[in-house]
């Protein structure tokens, strides 16, 4: 899946100690969200999302320390 703002694909983060995570624009939140929940992926979103220097919101969706983020990779990249 591709970042409707940056055009480069969505990545799941391993660094911090809260688990995986993925960063994704609030306008595509709704739809990663469906995906996840589609793949029966658990995950919770951020409360707030953040806007820096003027540029679109951005929401960040935590996966968990349990999460597999090679296998969420995959669903990500499974859409194109």
């Amino acid at each position: 899946m591709t970042d409707a703002t940056t055009q480069q694909r969505l990545h799941v983060s391993n660094d911090g100690t809260a688990g995986p995570y993925i960063i994704v624009p609030v306008s595509q939140l709704e739809e990663v969200k469906a995906l996840l929940s589609r793949n029966r992926m658990t995950y919770w979103v951020g409360e707030n999302a953040i806007s820096l220097n003027g540029k679109p919101e951005i929401a960040v969706i935590n996966l968990g320390r349990g999460a597999n983020a090679g296998a969420v990779q995959k669903v990500l990249d499974s859409v194109h």
